[in-house]
């Protein structure tokens, strides 16, 4: 059986990209199409048998700038040719779910969000646009157009797939509210056994771990521990770094990318994960808590799924300082098992994942 994966964008590592590698440990032979391809950010594709990049990897700069390719991305997708293939298998956020195959094709998407600055975060995008256009103001407002556009393309995308999968409950309700679809739950995979070990004395600081942008709410974090006067640990990069970094006081720390030995050593020394922002899923709530960390978090999202209050965290319900300094206060005077924590993190592991997905595939005639 002659079978693709096809993912937005291969130009980063974050939880995507590890479900990227575990499909490819199912299917081994299947190539990767994608918008962009950058194989100096990228190192992790090197392990796919071939990385095959759309027509916009010939346009300077694309493949690490990817924000000002909006409007071409979907038909980037549309131009790959799928021929002779049994089985496509999207990974997406944005529009690798519009693809284009024939009847005796089957494609499953493996849907990470509904393109999340169209919908669940358009208005976050839009009052708080990307640093990069700070500089084009009037290139940012004439775009409004343009989401229009995108909006009805990525409506008339989302219902190409012949079958759906979200990966927590939160993204199955978002499908069902955005595209009117149903699908069908598999969480993604967790490499728990990187993450377990000897524990090492909890330390007195608090660890956030996730790309530095918007939506992440880093800002929130930062501006709660300034209040607190607590240590926290920022580990991760992106576009709202250099401002987060202005923002914080001498108790908060950034230190930039780790390998997962040196995160697990941080899961394995904080006091808490501090989980700001509603996010799809959360794999970093269940690394700490397979590393024997609890997990602070916002009671919204893929969370809701990882997390068992009063167990494995406990959860804040306003996203305002307030709210999650309370939490933080509430989480110093509770003790958790380890036992706990990481019983509830092996329920999402990455043999879990494979065993659920080949499931799936088997229910629609293949294997």
């Amino acid at each position: 059986m002659k079978i693709a994966l096809v993912y937005d964008r291969v130009n980063k590592w974050g939880g995507a990209e590890r479900v990227l590698l575990a499909l490819h440990e199912i299917f081994p032979d299947a190539p990767l199409f994608t918008a962009v391809y950058s194989s100096e950010k990228a190192k992790w594709a090197k392990i796919f048998p071939k990385v095959i990049p759309s027509f916009l990897q010939k346009i300077r700069f694309t493949n690490t700038n990817h924000e000002f390719l909006g409007a071409f991305t979907p038909l980037a997708f549309e131009s790959f040719d799928f021929d002779g293939y049994d089985m496509v298998i999207s990974v997406t956020s944005e529009a690798a779910k519009g693809i284009i195959t024939k009847p005796g094709t089957l494609h499953i998407c493996y849907c990470l969000t509904p393109t999340r600055y169209l919908w669940s975060a358009h208005d976050l995008y839009f009052k708080n646009p990307p640093s990069k256009f700070k500089f084009f103001p009037f290139f940012w407002h004439i775009s409004r157009p343009l989401v229009r556009y995108l909006k009805n393309w990525d409506k008339v995308a989302a219902n190409r797939p012949d079958a759906m999968l979200a990966i927590s409950n939160a993204v199955k309700e978002r499908i069902k509210k955005y595209y009117g679809r149903d699908s069908e739950v598999i969480f993604p995979p967790v490499e728990v056994e990187k993450f377990t070990g000897e524990l090492n004395k909890r330390g007195n600081f608090f660890l956030l771990v996730g790309r530095l942008i918007p939506y992440k709410r880093v800002d929130l974090a930062v501006m709660a521990f300034n209040k607190l006067g607590l240590p926290l640990v920022v580990v991760g990069t992106g576009s709202e770094e250099r401002k987060l970094k202005r923002m914080a006081k001498d108790n908060i720390k950034f230190v930039g990318e780790l390998t997962d030995a040196k995160l697990a050593d941080y899961y394995r020394r904080c006091t808490a994960l501090i989980f700001p922002q509603e996010e799809d899923f959360g794999i970093v709530t269940l690394e700490a808590q397979a590393a024997g960390a609890p997990v602070i978090a916002y009671r919204a999202g893929g969370a809701l799924d990882t997390i068992i209050e009063g167990k494995t965290g406990v959860f804040f319900d306003r996203q305002n300082v307030e709210s999650l300094i309370a939490a933080v206060k509430k989480v110093r005077g509770m003790k958790f098992k380890p036992k706990d924590l990481l019983g509830n993190a092996q329920k999402f592991s990455k043999e879990n994942f494979e065993r659920n997905f080949i499931r799936f595939v088997k229910k629609h005639g293949r294997f």
